[in-house]
């Protein structure tokens, strides 16, 4: 049986902070105790308020963090201690894009530059190849040879995003992190990006990970979603599953803030109280226990850990809650 095409093991991202006046060193958990296992030609959504890890996590799966503890398996090879010359052909194969696409691109280079700079790094084709290899992925994101010459501010923000998406894929990577990739752009051409991300992972057979706050974008999008709270998974369930039932009270809390179209309906609209705390000083116990409407004492003092249960219909899920233990 072949492996799954990526292994997240118990994987922390600490950020260390120093202490005024003398004090001990503390550490910012950013990513902690992270397990979630993704298998070739899923999408799976991470999803969270902003601060929870989930971009944090998509850079440390692309080494462009070095990991505290845990382990990254990349089609079963263990990739945690990869220097940068052993993760250079693997570049090839895991790519990111970003969520602003003129920060992501180079405003004194021309459009072919940007597209053809993953080409040049690989050294495989001659200069003709490597022209041809540009055109035919920008025709597949929507783009005709017009653009080659053109710079990115003389584009709108959603052929800018397409340019970044061509780029991404120029290589035919398998794994791509896709980190708020149209939260920037206009909502009119939103709908445009989505589908096309979607067009392009049917034919390519592409694997993404795709980081959002908006969790409508996610429904349609994704296949499985993982809820991350102050650096960790609360919830990890199929997509039908998780919105049509889910199980802990920070994901009801955040399904419930979704915006329904019929000004008719009514809907429970879960409020939280309080702040999210400071990841410089997580709750003891369970990190949402200071705002669950449910937490009782053990919550406050014991951290439950993410455990798979299995639904009624057989389908199997993975909660942290003591609720569903």
């Amino acid at each position: 049986m072949d492996a799954p095409l990526l292994q997240i093991k118990d994987v922390k991202k600490y950020f260390p902070v120093k202490k005024v006046r003398g004090g001990e060193d503390i550490a910012v958990k950013a990513v902690d105790s992270i397990d979630l296992t993704i298998n070739s030609g899923e999408i799976v959504g991470l999803v969270g308020e902003s601060g929870c890890g989930k971009s944090t996590l998509g850079k440390s799966i692309l080494k462009l963090y070095d990991i505290t503890e845990g382990q990254i398996l990349f089609h079963g090879e263990d990739i945690t201690n990869y220097t940068e010359k052993q993760m250079h052909p693997l570049r090839e194969k895991i790519q990111i894009i970003f969520q602003d696409p003129y920060a992501s691109l180079n405003p004194k280079k021309k459009i072919v530059q940007s597209v053809m700079a993953p080409l040049n790094a690989t050294k495989k084709y001659t200069k003709e190849e490597k022209l041809q290899k540009v055109i035919a992925i920008l025709n597949e994101v929507g783009l005709d040879e017009k653009y080659l010459e053109k710079y990115p501010h003389e584009m709108s923000g959603g052929q800018r995003q397409r340019v970044v998406i061509a780029r991404a894929l120029i290589n035919d990577p398998e794994l791509v992190v896709c980190d708020e990739p149209v939260s920037a752009l206009d909502v009119s051409v939103r709908s445009q990006v989505l589908n096309l991300l979607k067009d392009l992972q049917k034919s390519r057979n592409l694997t993404y990970i795709f980081i959002s706050h908006d969790l409508s974008v996610v429904e349609y999008l994704c296949d499985k979603v993982a809820v991350m709270y102050l650096g960790r998974i609360m919830e990890y369930a199929d997509k039908k599953h998780l919105f049509g039932n889910p199980l802990h009270p920070y994901t009801k809390a955040l399904l419930s803030a979704i915006p329904v179209p019929d000004i008719h309906a009514v809907k429970d609209e879960i409020i939280l109280e309080g702040e999210v705390p400071s990841p410089l000083n997580p709750p003891k116990g369970c990190l949402f226990s200071t705002r669950c409407p449910y937490a009782t004492d053990k919550c406050r003092t014991e951290a439950p850990k993410l455990q798979e249960i299995t639904d009624k219909d057989g389908t199997k899920r993975s909660v942290a809650c003591f609720l569903h233990h």
